[in-house]
């Protein structure tokens, strides 16, 4: 087992798989000479060249469009959108391409495309390099959506995508770039559905993905500490969405609160607690309760950008409340 950075684990299965397979290649905006604005790329250029690293113009749009064609003649991009932001310029490509050459092609044509994107409120970078869309990818017919919460699955899933025959979106956090774990030498591969209880308990669950796992992991050492056992769910993924893991740890806990960083109108949180109400409604003691952002745009403010996001306090709060202990 040897510590590995969130971005060493990234960069070691870009490796990996373009080692082992020719046709994946890599395609993004300072990816190459520079190694990636994360350096999930760093030394690969030099590795392999300018034909599979390959840096782009500044046009989200094209170079995601030239990596879904190159896709449907056998090639395995690996796109890296640098922002999830940007990804709104590619949208017409994904979701009218990507999302849905397969069906439209009667299963004769396939996308084995992977798109890499980080979200999230990071520090001071505003509100337009600070957007939570998971919620957009999410309601996409035909994409693949998985959100890494540590090196351990933003390694696994990664190679696992690659060898996939759907597109994935793969969303990371730019809060998590150095985040560190011990991570097996060996070469592993992680699912890309269902979800993972990370924490087992018995009086409430926490459910969170990507970051917000780790808000949820916090609140439960405080919750702990009053007697409260708390069990934490991370989705991992977000398309296909693990029902039957929320349903069960719902009903054997009978209280829930679901983090997330994103907004709350039309957010993740509302799918999960539409989920919950229909699968397991009988089974809850007390209503479900969101955690998430303020519905505003991200401040450049240091102070307000703290403010407008949620944090470990929030999400202990919200489990307070829905023990009815507040």
């Amino acid at each position: 087992m040897a510590e590995t950075a969130y971005w060493e684990a990234i960069r070691r299965a870009h490796d990996e798989e373009m080692a082992n397979d020719k046709m994946v290649i890599a395609m993004g905006e300072d990816i190459g000479v520079a190694g990636g604005t994360y350096k999930a790329t760093s030394g690969l250029f030099d590795k392999y060249g300018p034909e599979r690293i390959i840096d782009t113009p500044i046009s989200e749009n094209s170079y995601t469009g030239i990596g879904i064609g190159a896709s449907m003649v056998g090639m395995r991009p690996i796109i890296e959108i640098m922002s999830i932001n940007f990804a709104l310029l590619a949208l017409d490509t994904i979701v009218n391409a990507a999302a849905k050459i397969r069906y439209m092609s009667g299963g004769r044509i396939a996308c084995p495309l992977v798109i890499r994107t980080p979200g999230g409120t990071a520090h001071q970078l505003a509100a337009q390099h600070s957007a939570r869309l998971a919620r957009m990818f999410m309601s996409t017919a035909g994409l693949r959506v998985v959100t890494p919460r540590g090196p351990v699955d933003a390694y696994g899933m990664l190679k696992s995508a690659v060898r996939c025959n759907d597109p994935v979106v793969i969303i990371e956090h730019e809060r998590m770039y150095n985040m560190k774990e011990e991570m097996p030498e060996e070469e592993f591969f992680r699912p890309l559905e269902g979800a993972e209880i990370v924490r087992r308990g018995t009086d409430i669950t926490l459910i969170g993905y990507n970051y917000n796992v780790h808000l949820c992991l916090g609140a439960a050492d405080k919750l702990a500490k009053d007697g409260i056992s708390a069990e934490v769910l991370d989705l991992r993924s977000l398309k296909p969405l693990d029902r039957e893991t929320i349903r069960r740890s719902v009903e054997k806990t009978h209280r829930v609160v679901i983090a997330e960083e994103d907004e709350a109108p039309v957010g993740v949180g509302a799918e999960i607690m539409a989920a919950i109400n229909e699968d397991c409604f009988f089974a809850l003691d007390a209503q479900p309760i969101r955690v998430h952002a303020a519905d505003v745009p991200v401040p450049y403010n240091a102070r307000l950008e703290k403010e407008a996001i949620p944090d470990v306090e929030d999400v202990y709060q919200g489990a307070l409340k829905a023990l009815g202990k507040i």
